[in-house]
């Protein structure tokens, strides 16, 4: 894989994505950009990112066949159908489905991200056809921006994604990113294994989140008349 010879900067937070120019990644691995991979891999006809739980619940009067999924401090939002787990969304109930889509972090980056000439998200499930997509487009600038917990604390998950992406780009691949993923059981991931927390970050998220490299295509952000939605790219 060539080597990428443009600007990378790694910005953090909702803050972060405010200041966010190029081709900008929002990473948000635990869980909400793993959790759209997983969505379209279920087979959801449209996953919808919106910033508020108003806007999920207009949705859902305009349009009663969609399904609501979302949290706010990792709990499922009342009334949605499902919380923000991979692992608790019932592939049948979003197969062809438009999904309304909103959380704490990620999905307030994309809203954040004003800056951006173009949005893909980010986690370590697609992370290396991420590098792909951004050595195929080869832009002048690239932010990496880490959303980590509820867009206001650092979190080591985000902060790996964006260094393995960074090192795909410049050529030096980390050779450790599996075990540097799944170490972050101990650093990091330790909620998901957490007794009095599984009914909210059920320990088979973890895994399935820091499945490293299992989808070959990235996310674009785009937006049209109803807002932002996106779009399944592949990159084979």
């Amino acid at each position: 894989m060539e080597k990428y010879k443009g600007k990378i900067n790694i910005y953090s937070l909702i803050e972060g994505a405010k200041k966010a120019e190029g081709l900008v990644v929002i990473i948000d691995v635990f869980r909400a950009f793993s959790l759209e991979c997983y969505l379209y891999s279920y087979g959801a006809g449209l996953v919808r990112p919106v910033g508020k739980i108003d806007e999920a619940f207009n949705w859902k009067i305009k349009n009663p066949g969609c399904i609501l999924v979302g949290e706010r401090e990792g709990r499922m939002c009342e009334g949605f159908d499902f919380g923000n787990s991979p692992s608790s969304v019932d592939p049948k109930s979003v197969k062809d489905k438009i999904v309304i889509h909103t959380t704490s972090a990620g999905t307030q980056g994309v809203v954040n991200a004003v800056l951006a000439d173009e949005i893909i998200t980010g986690s370590l499930v697609n992370a290396r056809a991420i590098a792909k997509y951004i050595l195929m487009k080869n832009p002048d600038e690239v932010s990496l921006v880490c959303m980590g917990n509820g867009g206001i604390r650092p979190a080591k998950e985000d902060e790996l994604c964006a260094e393995y992406i960074k090192s795909i780009l410049i050529g030096e691949e980390m050779s450790d990113i599996n075990s540097l993923a799944k170490g972050l059981q101990y650093d990091g991931g330790e909620h998901f294994f957490r007794e009095e927390l599984k009914d909210v970050f059920p320990n088979e998220d973890f895994w399935l989140c820091t499945k490293v490299n299992c989808f070959d295509f990235v996310l674009r952000i785009n937006k049209d008349e109803n807002g932002f939605y996106s779009e399944k790219i592949m990159m084979e």
